[in-house]
């Protein structure tokens, strides 16, 4: 956990107790709670929730950490694609670069992606064994595809549409939701 702060700066985990902050801010004072450098009560809950979370999993989890985190990792950042997909950009200041200005569509964007998925995909059923642990693995590629959707969905529509703190929430949530089901599931 902390190496993935280290090198993303904790982007992610800046962007989801920001994003607390603003859901729990109220309608008028969202976009300001957000954009406000100092965090408030929620995002300190929100990181210390999720951090408890990841923990439990990690330590549910033990050796197999090494090949689900790739996964929960690739399906956390997997679901910004949906959320600029689907909804329009909020900016904090009137001149801002988003996302969307390099926006090619889900199609072109995802496509790598993708192809990764779909390799990992043949190498797993050419790998496993038992068809107790294919048949896990396969509920837990539909688990992602559904997380990568359901909590940007749920994050646009409660925000209003996505800025990178939102972003950075979406794919804190997913990572911890994906790293749950393992811990479930395994």
């Amino acid at each position: 956990m902390a190496s993935g702060y280290l090198i993303t700066g904790g982007l992610h985990i800046d962007g989801l107790m920001d994003t607390f902050d603003g859901i729990f801010a109220g309608k008028k004072k969202r976009l300001k709670a957000m954009k406000d450098s100092k965090v408030g009560s929620f995002g300190v809950q929100a990181l210390v929730f999720i951090t408890l979370i990841q923990i439990a999993c990690i330590l549910k989890i033990q050796n197999l950490v090494i090949f689900v985190l790739p996964i929960c990792l690739f399906w956390g950042r997997f679901s910004n694609l949906f959320f600029i997909e689907k909804f329009k950009y909020l900016s904090y200041k009137k001149k801002s670069v988003s996302h969307k200005k390099f926006w090619n569509g889900f199609k072109k964007e995802s496509l790598i992606s993708i192809i990764f998925l779909l390799i990992f995909i043949a190498y797993q059923f050419v790998s496993i064994t038992s068809q107790a642990i294919l048949i896990k693995f396969l509920i837990l590629i539909l688990i992602g595809i559904f997380l990568s959707y359901f909590i940007p969905n749920i994050l646009g529509k409660k925000i209003g549409g996505f800025n990178g703190d939102a972003c950075g929430a979406s794919v804190v949530l997913v990572e911890t939701a994906m790293l749950f089901m393992h811990a479930i599931l395994l």
